[in-house]
Formats: C-alpha cells, sequence, structure tokens
C-alpha cells in the first residue's frame, strides 16, 4: 500500500542525505519519481547534502499546488511512481494536505523529510501536518551532538554569532559558515554582503537551548586553566 512517511529529526542528521539515498534506490529500482525541496541551503532548486551529494529539484513556493501539478504530468504521459519531499517543514499545511491525497486518491508513495520544530522550538505548521496526516513517522538514528558531547535536540539560530529566539520563522543559513563557526574557523566563507547580518545555526541539547550556551559562549566562558586540586 502507498504511504506518506515522514522522515524527522534535527538539523545535522542526515535529512537531506537519506532524501537522495531514497531517490537513488527507487530509481536504481526502475521506478520513477520526482525530487522537491524548498528554501535549501544552496539557495537553488535542488537538495543538497552537508557531505556534498547534491541533485536538482523542483522549488515548492508558497502557490505551488502539488495535486494539480501531477495530475498535469499524469495526463501528458509522463510516469511518476513516487515523491521525495525534502526541506518540508517550508511547506503550508495545505500542500501536506494535498500530498496526503496524492497517496489515498493517485496511490504513490510520498517520502517527506523535515524538522519537526524551528529556532523558537515551536513546530512548524506543516511539520505538525505531517505527524497529523502521516501513516508513520521516523525518526532519522544518525543522532547530531551538542557541543557538550549530549545528543542534540534542538536548533539554534545564531545572527552575527549571537543566539537569537525573535525572527522570521524562515531564515536559512549558509552551510559553510555554520561548519565553520562549529570548529572555531574565522574566515567568512558565506560570500555575504559586507554589513549583512549573518545567519548560522547550531544543534543544541534542551539545556543549552534554555541557557542559550552556544559552542562559542562555551569557548569564550569556560576557563582552559585546570581545577585548583592538588596532586595527590
Amino acid at each position: 500500500m502507498p504511504e506518506l512517511i515522514f522522515f524527522t529529526g534535527p538539523m545535522d542528521c542526515g535529512k537531506s542525505t537519506l532524501a537522495l539515498q531514497v531517490h537513488h534506490t527507487h530509481t536504481a529500482g526502475g521506478r520513477a519519481g520526482r525530487l522537491f525541496t524548498s528554501h535549501d541551503r544552496s539557495g537553488q532548486a535542488r537538495v543538497t547534502s552537508r557531505l556534498g551529494l547534491e541533485q536538482r529539484a523542483l522549488e515548492v513556493h508558497p502557490g505551488f499546488d502539488f495535486w494539480r501539478w501531477l495530475v498535469d504530468e499524469l495526463t501528458s504521459g509522463r510516469r511518476v511512481d513516487y515523491l521525495v519531499c525534502d526541506e518540508a517543514q517550508f511547506y503550508t499545511a495545505e500542500q501536506v494536505d494535498q500530498l496526503a491525497r496524492i497517496v489515498d486518491e493517485l496511490q504513490l508513495d510520498v517520502f517527506a523529510f523535515g524538522i519537526l520544530s524551528d529556532f523558537r522550538t515551536r513546530m512548524f505548521p506543516a511539520s505538525q501536518r505531517l505527524v497529523e496526516l502521516c501513516d508513520r513517522m521516523e525518526t532519522l538514528q544518525v543522532r547530531p551532538l551538542c557541543w557538550c558531547g549530549q545528543v542534540a535536540t534542538h536548533n539554534a539560530r545564531l545572527v552575527d554569532g549571537v543566539m537569537v529566539l525573535e525572527g522570521s520563522q524562515v531564515a536559512v543559513g549558509d552551510t559553510r559558515a555554520e561548519q565553520a563557526m562549529a570548529t572555531g574557523d574565522q574566515t567568512s566563507p558565506d560570500g555575504s554582503t559586507p554589513g549583512e547580518p549573518e545567519v548560522t545555526y547550531e544543534v543544541l541539547c534542551r539545556a543549552h537551548h534554555r541557557r542559550r550556551v552556544t559552542s562559542a559562549v562555551a569557548r569564550a566562558t569556560l576557563s582552559p586553566e585546570p581545577l585548583p586540586f592538588e596532586e595527590v
């Protein structure tokens, strides 16, 4: 039976990598599918992975109608067996309803990949609708780590290196800048215009998200000197 499956997890857990793998596996098995994305980190209509994998995709803008698009494809004689929908948290709730209708009435599999909650720990409307409608929800087993070594469960937004809890729900940060911040690299590889705020993201455990303690804050506040214990 066809299913609407929602694969979810915080940033850095491999959602886009798995989306590309699912598409490759089904294509290799003789099925014909389509890749979709919205607000990909590359700034283009592509599904990109932090491992360097990428593939062209169709951009899902707020006015995109999955049902109308698919009916046009099928009535034009083009074969479609499944849909892979990356960055599904950025879709609208109505678009998720359309995906559920495609599964039920056109008998196609839909594989959706996305984050549950935003940098304010509030659920994205599309993610909430996916939880309500999906046949199955899968939490990815690759668990990213907070700087402290605990499993990271929350996404933090940093503007010019400072964690914020206000702002638009959708703001795509540059992956390379995020990696530079995590490693302590002081270069600015994101190519942003001078004077514009740099938006990056970092995954944190709940405790450090609540306290707004990012890796940069921890490096600045934790003393590198050993504790003053007497040697035995």
